[in-house]
């Protein structure tokens, strides 16, 4: 008998080992749980602190996929801007047309998308402390100084961050004003980029008042050279011969063939002279922040902050490779200025045992643009004859090139308030509740200056077409996260948000009553709203809104092995609201074919399995997570009839993938770093993107032209992107020294989920950059020198078109395949190789 219970015993211990194994083979780390020193020379891993989960704790222990990068990492780094720092995380992809203007995706969760002002709500939040800084367009593009940590959690967020933090959340923690010690910096730094010089000014100030508070300031000035030029290019199916560029249907009212050069200038021809420059692309971001931190008593604290920003931008920051190698012709100017600034009021403090939270924020963020839109004008003149429809107050053809004054004019203010037991409780909790606010005034002004009074929108000189609306996005949620220790090594965490959405949209778009008897000024709604809104002749699209709720969850299993070990399974869930349709009016008296109901809400859950795991005396960390993604009628968006935008919820897709991060100590003087994704992102039913009734076509009557496939995979996201980092310090005489070697991959890339325009646009080709930097530190000064690019390659951020890549198909002809603007392609290519220096000092 007690042999008996001794090998049930020993064989109860052996199945225990194994299981043991096996989780720690799945995290794919070495068999060895006793704590062991560091090898001899090994140097060991810097503890980092994250707030993901709203409380601070060790990223080691927190059950989430975290990328996280402190103060020291951005400055080795050299971090300033968003790109700077995404490339260094794996599991995010994004697009940008310009500084400032970029969109940002986690894990594959990306349709396509083109970014308009009345499309869906961006899928990754991002965050300034406390306060979301996530507008429609976009994020803010916060220049990185004085930043404590940079986290970046992978996966759906719904629970704690809500609706733009379907497929992940970056946030950007600032250094608090500390009452503890007087602090001070400054940093400059110079370079050159293809012969033109950048420059950087930025300084910090943290000076304690009394015992109990103190004032942080910081400022920047930053001047990034221009790499674009525009020349007097040849491109034959755009029209252009030696930077002059013929409409044809103009050309052929002056007596021309409609061809390149058989027309001059000012008669059936432009010319880019005007606007001819080489490094036109420059730009110049200034800003500063100010916090206030006062200790009420032992417990309680307020941080009111305020932080202001410019990112002013000239050119373009794409070119045309058939023009040549960071070229285009470009025929009118492409301007931007993005203003903001945002106040924020940050209230910690403690109730019996309880943590108390409020958090704040108001943002007002203005950006005017101007944009060279000569390809729609082309292209639609070429294709269907639009020139003949543009002429002057005598009647006789006129320059049909359009260019766009945009103006967007967004408030946003959030709340929070949050209240959170003792971390150190077995059970344990957070639970709060939000609301914010979004509103988006839009204004895009498209303009051809000779045209006729008659067929200009009433009021607005010279406007073919008018953009003049007010979109207001509103959220409530209430959410909570419990947490309980069952043992020592096994935990479990149950999360849920329940929200309300609100999406509201008001305002006119369209042409004036002279060009179009349909569109704009001549849709019955205007005479039944005379009043427009903001300067609008009336309103054909009268307020209407959208109104969701829902439920979002999470539920989580960690079990840790020792201190140093853990492995976790997640399911969660994430969504992002509906919205409005603007458009909703027939085309050629058809009144059910461009009828565009609200599209709704789509969500997604995540499956997924992870590991966070220390070896070697922490001297080497590995952690990395597998997932599922199941992505339900995700929201899609494209440019219908005359480049306007419509959203409809499309299939589903399912997203499959690994990422990883690697950091090892090999010695004091040695770090190496590594990070990587590998996504499998597709279509797991057809789509057609042509509506009829509010309702895709099915697969069987779809155009070609509008056609996606059940497997097709989706856009933007490369199947692998990795990084690899390897930093040697030593001494240099007095000083120490240091080398170091960032190498960045990225997979190719698709541009559009559908087929016919990908072949059209193209695909970005995978890349590879690498950074090199050297410099030496004494006392509290440091110098460097660096090479970011240094081996100067085009790796392609993104590719875009004017305009749609092909004519709408009729009814009755539905794979008839007109190319339009998909003949055209841009790229917008990082910067060139740019070498220079950094010199700093802390006092």
């Amino acid at each position: 008998m007690q042999r008996s219970r001794k090998r049930k015993l020993l064989r109860q211990q052996a199945n225990w080992q194994k299981l043991q194994v096996a989780t720690a083979l799945l995290a794919g780390a070495p068999v060895a749980f006793a704590q062991q020193p560091p090898p001899s020379g090994a140097g060991t891993l810097e503890e980092i602190v994250v707030t993901a989960t709203k409380r601070e704790e060790s990223l080691q222990n927190v059950p989430l996929s975290i990328t996280a990068f402190g103060t020291e990492k951005l400055e080795e780094l050299g971090v300033s801007n968003f790109a700077d720092y995404a490339k260094f995380l794996p599991s995010v992809a994004f697009t940008s047309v310009a500084p400032g203007f970029s969109r940002v995706f986690m894990r594959g969760v990306a349709a396509g998308d083109n970014g308009n002002h009345s499309g869906s709500l961006p899928s990754v939040g991002v965050y300034l402390d406390e306060q979301p800084i996530t507008t429609i367009q976009g994020a803010l593009d916060i220049h990185v100084y004085d930043i404590a940590r940079v986290e970046s959690l992978a996966g759906p967020q719904g629970t704690l961050y809500g609706a733009s933090s379907q497929a992940g959340t970056v946030r950007i923690i600032t250094n608090k004003p500390d009452p503890g010690q007087f602090a001070a910096g400054y940093d400059l730094k110079g370079g050159v980029t293809r012969g033109e010089a950048s420059y950087t000014a930025e300084s910090f100030l943290n000076l304690p008042i009394g015992n109990a508070a103190a004032v942080r300031l910081v400022g920047w000035y930053d001047h990034q050279p221009g790499y674009i030029d525009n020349v007097a290019g040849t491109n034959a199916a755009n029209g252009i011969l030696n930077g002059t560029r013929t409409f044809p249907t103009w050309c052929q009212g002056a007596g021309g063939s409609g061809l390149p050069g058989s027309c001059t200038v000012g008669n059936g021809a432009i010319s880019n002279a005007a606007y001819r420059e080489k490094r036109y692309n420059d730009t110049t971001t200034k800003g500063a922040r100010a916090a206030l931190r006062v200790n009420l008593d032992d417990n309680w604290t307020i941080t009111p902050s305020v932080m202001g920003q410019s990112l002013e931008t000239n050119g373009s920051f794409a070119y045309d490779p058939s023009i040549g190698d960071l070229a285009l012709a470009s025929f009118y100017s492409s301007t931007s200025k993005d203003d903001f600034w945002q106040a924020a009021l940050t209230v910690e403090g403690k109730i019996a045992n309880l943590d108390v939270t409020y958090a704040g924020a108001y943002l007002k963020r203005w950006d005017r643009t101007t944009s060279d839109y000569s390809d729609y004008a082309f292209f639609y003149d070429k294709v269907l004859g639009y020139g003949a429809y543009i002429y002057d107050n005598a009647g006789n053809p006129t320059n049909p090139l359009q260019f766009i004054l945009g103006q967007d004019d967004y408030k946003k203010q959030s709340h929070e308030f949050r209240i959170a037991s003792a971390k150190d409780r077995r059970v344990r909790f957070v639970a709060g509740a939000f609301i914010q606010r979004q509103q988006h005034e839009i204004l895009q002004n498209y303009q051809i200056p000779t045209i006729a009074d008659s067929l200009q929108v009433t009021g607005w000189k010279g406007t073919l077409w008018l953009t003049n609306q007010e979109r207001v996005d509103r959220d409530r949620a209430l959410f909570g996260e419990l947490t309980m220790d069952f043992t020592d090594r096994v935990t479990a965490t149950v999360g849920m948000r329940h929200f309300w959405a609100k999406n509201s949209l008001v305002g006119f778009y369209g042409f004036g009553p002279g060009y179009s008897s349909q569109t704009g000024e001549s849709n019955p709604k205007c005479a039944a709203n005379p009043v427009g809104l903001n300067g609008a002749p009336c309103n054909n699209l009268p307020y209407a809104a959208i109104k969701e709720t829902g439920n979002t969850y999470k539920v989580n299993v960690t079990y840790k092995f020792d201190d140093d070990r853990l492995a976790y399974v997640t399911w969660s869930r994430g969504f992002r609201p509906g919205g409005v349709n603007r458009r909703d009016t027939g085309r050629n008296g058809v009144p059910p074919f461009t009828q565009f109901p609200p599209y709704k809400a789509d969500f997604l859950d995540n499956y997924e399995i992870g590991w966070k795991t220390s070896w070697l005396g922490n001297s080497l960390r590995f952690n990395g997570a597998l997932y599922y993604q199941d992505w339900k009628d995700f929201q899609y968006s494209y440019l219908g009839p005359n480049a306007f935008t419509i959203l409809t919820n499309a299939g589903g897709a399912k997203i499959k993938g690994v990422e990883g991060d690697l950091q090892w100590a090999a010695t004091s003087a040695l770090l190496l770093s590594a990070g990587f994704a590998y996504t499998d992102a597709a279509l797991t039913t057809d789509f057609c993107k042509q509506l009829v009734n509010g309702q895709p076509l099915p697969a069987a009557s779809c155009p070609k032209v509008s056609f996606a496939p059940n497997g097709q995979q989706l856009p933007i996201t490369p199947k692998f992107k990795g990084n690899v980092t390897a930093r040697y310090s030593f001494a240099l005489g007095s000083m120490d020294a240091h080398v170091q070697a960032a190498g960045v991959y990225v997979g190719k890339r698709q541009t559009s989920l559908l087929p016919e325009e990908q072949k059209l646009i193209g695909s970005m080709p995978a890349y590879t950059m690498v950074d090199l930097s050297a410099g030496i530190e004494k006392g509290n000064w440091s110098a460097e020198i660096y090479a970011v690019n240094a081996f100067d390659k085009r790796a392609e951020l993104y590719r875009t078109v004017q305009c749609p890549v092909f004519v709408q198909p009729p009814i009755s002809q539905p794979d008839l395949i007109l190319p339009l603007c998909g003949v055209q392609p841009y790229v917008v290519p990082s910067m060139p190789r740019s070498i220079g220096v950094r010199f700093g000092q802390r006092f």
